[in-house]
């Protein structure tokens, strides 16, 4: 069971950080992520 959960872990780590996504322009979905920026409150 143990190796099954590294292997999981390897592979969500994979597609969330390094594996590119066409409907993300071909960003893994961190860098997309990462890339937002909250908007500033009007005062």
């Amino acid at each position: 069971m143990k190796d099954a959960k590294e292997k999981l872990n390897f592979w969500i780590e994979y597609y969330n950080h390094e594996r590119p996504h066409y409907s993300l322009n071909d960003q893994a979905p961190n860098e997309v992520y990462e890339g937002i920026k909250p908007l500033s409150l009007a005062a």
